[in-house]
């Protein structure tokens, strides 16, 4: 076991020599992305529901939008700051509503933050999950996601209005 750390150490050094790069939390990730998406899909087929043939063409922008808005939300609202907190460092305010937040702590502590201040890395999370949700419960799914849609579709109507009194205060 120690010479496996040992040459995974090597490994990140001689990829980023410059910075520590974290590569055995980024590979600690991944694996427990393999294993939440096996969960899923034991749940799945545990329940032996079959993938649709084809998909709702609504479900793809729906989707689309709820996890851009829920991953936003989760990783950057001012608002769930606070579970973001045990594995960030707040930095400054970046946006209506919006944190920047920087990872903190040792390897998994600053993995996790690193995850959780990463709207891109959620949702790769978030569209597991609608997924694996939407073959289980393909109704209340629809809804979930509607409802963040809409969401998402509000908050781009709120900036847009923003932008327009800028522009005419000019």
């Amino acid at each position: 076991m120690h010479q496996l750390k040992e040459a995974f150490r090597s490994l990140g050094r001689a990829y980023s020599p410059q910075e520590d790069r974290r590569l055995g939390g980024h590979l600690g990730a991944v694996v427990a992305f393999g294993a939440y998406t096996a969960a899923w899909g034991a749940a799945v087929r545990r329940r032996g529901t079959r993938p649709p043939d084809r998909h709702d063409p609504w479900d793809l922008p729906l989707t689309a939008a709820a996890v851009f808005r829920l991953s936003r939300l989760l990783a950057k609202g001012s608002v769930t700051s606070p579970l973001r907190a045990p594995f960030t460092r707040y930095e400054s305010a970046t946006g209506p509503a919006e944190v920047s937040e920087s990872p903190r702590g040792g390897a998994v502590r600053s993995t996790v933050g690193e995850l959780i201040t990463c709207p891109f890395c959620l949702s790769v999370w978030l569209t597991a999950t609608f997924t694996g949700a939407r073959l289980l419960w393909p109704r209340a799914t629809r809804t979930v996601t509607g409802g963040l849609s809409a969401l998402a579709l509000a908050d781009a109507l709120q900036l847009g209005y923003d932008c327009l009194l800028q522009k005419n205060a000019e």
